[in-house]
C-alpha cells in the first residue's frame, strides 16, 4: 500500500513524499514501515504501539481513531495517509 508521509518524517523516508508497506492491519503496516524505516515507529507510535497523540493516520479517508485504531484491518489497496499535527503559538 502507498503511504503518505508528512514532511517531518521524510527524515526517515529518505526524503520520499510516498513510501510503500504491507500488512493485515494498520500495526503490521507500522511494523513493516519500521523496517524498512529504522526510527519511524517511535515518531509514530507511543510505547505501548498505540498511535502518538499528535499523529493521525487515515485509511480511504477516515481516521483509524473511529475503527479499530491500529488494529484496523487491512485488505489492501486502501489509500493512506499520516498527518502529523503542527503545534505552536
Amino acid at each position: 500500500m502507498n503511504i503518505s508521509v508528512p514532511a517531518s518524517l521524510r527524515q526517515f523516508t529518505m526524503g520520499r513524499a510516498v513510501v510503500h508497506a504491507t500488512g493485515a492491519s494498520i500495526r503490521d503496516l507500522l511494523a513493516d514501515l519500521e523496517r524498512q524505516y529504522p526510527g519511524v515507529h517511535v515518531r509514530l507510535c507511543d510505547e505501548h504501539g498505540n498511535l502518538q497523540k499528535f499523529i493521525a493516520l487515515f485509511v480511504n479517508g477516515q481516521d483509524i481513531r473511529t475503527v479499530q485504531g491500529v488494529s484496523t484491518p487491512l485488505r489492501g489497496g486502501e489509500e493512506i495517509v499520516i498527518v502529523a499535527a503542527i503545534a505552536g503559538g
